[in-house]
């Protein structure tokens, strides 16, 4: 059973989101996976990441499955 992810609506200025969506190709992932990355980052130096906080997903796309 997978918990169900939280939609967020975000406004930010239109060049923040340029330069994270630059930041996140480089990276391999998407805008959306970027900002709960940093956001992670953020908890964790602020030494308020919760403590059932699973790991993020791997960057970029998921491996194909031998069996398909």
């Amino acid at each position: 059973m997978s918990a169900e992810r939280k939609q967020l609506l975000l406004r930010i200025d239109p060049a923040l989101h340029d330069a994270l969506a630059r930041w996140a190709a480089d990276d391999l992932r998407s805008v959306n996976a970027q900002i709960e990355m940093v956001l992670r980052q953020a908890l964790a130096k602020a030494g308020r990441a919760p403590a059932g906080l699973k790991p993020p997903n791997p960057r970029g796309r998921p491996r194909k499955n031998s069996e398909q």
